[in-house]
């Protein structure tokens, strides 16, 4: 029981460190994406490789920022029917969503894509774009 608890903790300082420090992948999205959107209205002008660093950057926010958020307790949920429910109510019902529905598809996801990611990795693909 020890070493789970650790192992939980642990992630929930990696979490910490990752959700305090990927709000500068976020001001550099805002700014790219700002910049390609003054660029491409007041000069004509785009590049694809601008809209792919968009791209890149908006992943590099989100997937491991929702590690951060689900620690913060700051996901989307119905707060107006389980805000009723006393604390440990509350708690079974997380508990409940996390394992029965979000592990499933993290599950399901992870089996489904890493065969194509894998491949993408081991031929160097890249963007189709110019």
């Amino acid at each position: 029981m020890g070493a789970l608890l650790s192992l939980s903790r642990f992630i929930d300082r990696l979490n910490e460190f990752v959700g305090g420090n990927i709000k500068w992948f976020l001001l550099v999205a805002v700014i790219v994406c700002t910049v390609n959107a003054l660029i491409r209205y007041l000069f004509d002008n785009s590049s694809n490789a601008w809209l792919e660093l968009q791209w890149y950057l908006f992943a590099a926010v989100f997937l491991p920022g929702a590690g951060y958020t689900l620690l913060r307790n700051e996901h989307v949920r119905i707060d107006v029917i389980i805000g009723r429910f006393s604390p440990q109510a509350r708690a079974k019902v997380e508990i409940f969503g996390t394992l029965v529905f979000l592990m499933p598809v993290v599950l399901l996801i992870l089996y489904l894509s890493f065969p194509m990611v894998w491949d993408s990795f081991i031929h160097s693909e890249m963007s189709s774009n110019a």
